[in-house]
């Protein structure tokens, strides 16, 4: 069924022993070298059956330093550390070589280097037009990184030339303004791609591979299909690459480069396959691949000779050995919701990479399931609640040896995680939903559905500790944080729900729905979409500066704005409401002014909700062990959930 994928292939003399590749990204567990966190996480996939991974970022100039750096005089020994760590498991390693040009920011103080004086989107520093004496300096550094790699035993190395780094810069026309040999034509703007793919290429020697990165930007303007063609026939025409890695967006164009749940399996194939069919050697391909069978396919329809995992390999470092096991059910699915790979490394406080629904991501040196101590003396578990963090709690204490029961009030297992599921966009938070429920079976738990635990059922359960997963509730008392001495006045006219409401029931009365946002997350946006997808305008209104801010280290809310374009929606940032009448709102800006009416004959009210914490007062009278997990412990969002599961299953 897989002998596509699981197939050996040799890409510049290195064989790697299947087609499953984890593409370069940014971990934040390299604080500019090589670190023993970064050795674990890598590890952990070559165990898990990973055929090649190419490491994040090593910048090779001073005038962009990265994640890893070529001045590192460490660097070197730690390779070395990390090939210690892989070699026993087979997976080759690569090392992407980058230059962030007007993204970057020298050691010395001094402006961004980059082709001409365009800024980066990102930055407020205007870059300087790099002088031929630059550019030859960049073009040997690139050598010099690729020499390093080689002497440390690395297997190859990928030159990084999308995404709008400095390589991408010099190719578009919308950032490369130059007069010179290497601005204006096309021929010209490609010219410094290939001087350093030359240089590079010449220390593709002992079987060491050299490849490079591209990417269409989706910019009018910009670099496109068009472009990467002409890239790959010259390096065709001269031979300068062992691989090719075709990708997606920019800076501009973020939320492409790692596409959320809304994007379907494969979606960077339509900017890839037209370059592929023009390449003579290995391709590489990515796009929210997630199971051995849909990498399978790719590679059969001739699409691509290797396909990149990276999140899916987050999710479950094991997912290969799992499937040639025939345990694929068993694979923790990649939801692609963005929250901890993404979220935690691009928000704040900034964590580094972690995993909505692998608690153990980011921290495999102690944590995963083949870091549970089994229990020398089991003991009585009771979960109560079959949320995420219930059935995390309940699936991690059995597998660790403890008789387990899990009780859960409403016939089905999910919690909260069952609404969101319902939300436009959002049905594979039911996949994790089906894992964990799998998962807590196959481990044994004794699940009893329709449970409403007492106080009086806390004693004939007869457990020797309680883990509390028993969520959080909704406010619909009307008080937002701007003004909080100041409820909503009209909020008992009965047209208030909640968005848990919004998602229980299919239809709702009304033509004009108010989104009232106090989280400044994705709730009220999947709120909002909702109401659109059942036929009403839609007004949100929050009291942040920023629309759904928690939601954009996630990249989830400039495709939403993008799904939102033709349709009835307004948003009103730092805007409170004041008073409801049953038909319309009257809102305000939270700094005081005119305020207005907006129809709503429907209120959303998205609440940062209240623990559901009714039964701690029981377990401290009955001197009941306890622990607690997930929202009643502190309401946040999945990966505290996970978390927070995760630990009180290996804590008990």
């Amino acid at each position: 069924m897989y002998e596509h994928v699981l197939s050996p292939i040799t890409i510049g003399g290195v064989t790697i022993r299947n087609r499953v590749v984890r593409t370069a990204h940014a971990t934040g567990f390299a604080p500019g070298q090589m670190s023993d966190r970064l050795i674990d996480y890598h590890a952990a996939r070559a165990r898990g059956g990973v055929g090649l991974t190419i490491i994040e970022i090593m910048s090779v100039h001073s005038s962009s330093p990265g994640s890893l750096n070529a001045m590192d005089p460490t660097l070197p020994d730690g390779h070395r550390r990390l090939l210690d760590a892989c070699a026993p498991h087979g997976m080759m390693l690569f090392q992407q070589l980058w230059h962030a040009g007007h993204g970057g920011t020298p050691l010395d103080g001094s402006p961004p280097w980059s082709p001409s004086d365009v800024p980066n989107p990102l930055s407020s520093h205007v870059p300087r037009a790099m002088t031929r004496t630059q550019i030859h300096d960049i073009i040997g550094a690139y050598a010099s990184a690729a020499r390093q790699c080689r002497q440390a035993g690395l297997h190859g190395v990928e030159v990084h030339g999308a995404h709008g780094y400095l390589i991408q810069q010099f190719l578009s026309p919308a950032v490369n303004r130059r007069d010179d040999e290497y601005g204006g034509s096309l021929e010209n703007r490609m010219r410094f791609l290939l001087e350093i793919m030359r240089a590079t290429y010449a220390e593709a020697r002992d079987g060491f591979a050299v490849g490079i990165r591209l990417a269409s930007d989706l910019l009018a303007g910009g670099v496109g299909i068009e472009e990467n063609i002409a890239v790959v026939e010259a390096l065709k025409r001269e031979r300068l690459t062992d691989f090719v890695n075709i990708s997606l967006g920019n800076y501009q164009t973020f939320a492409k480069m790692i596409g959320g749940m809304h994007e379907p399996a494969g979606y960077e194939l339509e900017t890839a396959v037209p370059v592929r069919q023009h390449v003579d050697v290995p391709v590489i391909v990515t796009g929210r691949f997630r199971t051995l069978e849909e990498v399978d396919q790719v590679i059969r329809q001739g699409n691509a000779d290797l396909v990149g995992m990276t999140r899916a390999t987050i999710a479950d470092p094991d997912l290969v050995n799992k499937t040639i096991a025939g345990a694929v059910e068993r694979v923790r699915p990649c939801i692609a919701c963005n929250q901890g790979c993404l979220g935690q490394l691009l928000g704040s406080p900034r964590q580094g990479v972690g995993c909505a629904v692998n608690a153990a991501a980011g921290f495999e040196g102690s944590l995963g399931d083949d870091k549970l101590a089994p229990v020398t003396a089991p003991r009585h578990i009771l979960v109560i609640g079959g949320g995420p963090a219930g059935m995390e709690a309940a699936r991690v204490a059995a597998k660790r040896g403890h008789r387990v029961t899990l009780a859960e009030a409403l016939p089905d297992l999910g919690g909260t995680l069952v609404h969101a599921s319902r939300a436009p966009t959002r049905q594979q938070f039911n996949d994790f939903i089906v894992w964990l429920q799998n998962e807590v079976y196959l481990e044994g738990v004794d699940v009893k559905l329709s449970t409403f635990v007492t106080e009086d059922d806390l004693v004939a359960f007869a457990a020797d500790h309680v883990i509390l997963a028993t969520g959080a509730e909704p406010r619909l008392d009307g008080v937002q944080l701007s003004h909080p001495g100041e409820p909503i006045e009209g909020l008992g006219i009965g047209h208030v729900v909640s968005s848990n409401d919004l998602f229980a029931q299919p239809r709702m009365p009304g033509t004009s729905a108010l989104i009232v946002d106090e989280t400044g997350h994705y709730e009220a946006l999947a709120s909002a979409e909702a109401l659109i997808h059942r036929g009403m305008r839609v007004n949100l209104v929050t009291r942040h500066p920023i629309l759904a801010e928690g939601a954009r280290s996630a990249h989830m809310v400039d495709p939403f704005l993008q799904r939102m374009a033709d349709q009835p929606f307004e948003y009103h940032v730092a805007t409170r409401v004041l008073k409801l009448d049953g038909q319309s709102a009257t809102v305000q800006p939270v700094n005081g002014g005119r305020s207005r009416q907006l129809n709503a004959d429907l209120v959303v009210f998205v609440s940062l909700n209240r623990p559901r914490d009714h039964l701690v007062q029981a377990l401290q009278r009955l001197n009941l062990p306890y622990s607690l997990a997930g929202d009643v412990r502190n309401p946040l969002f999945l990966v505290a959930a996970v978390r927070d599961g995760n630990q009180a299953g290996r804590s008990v």
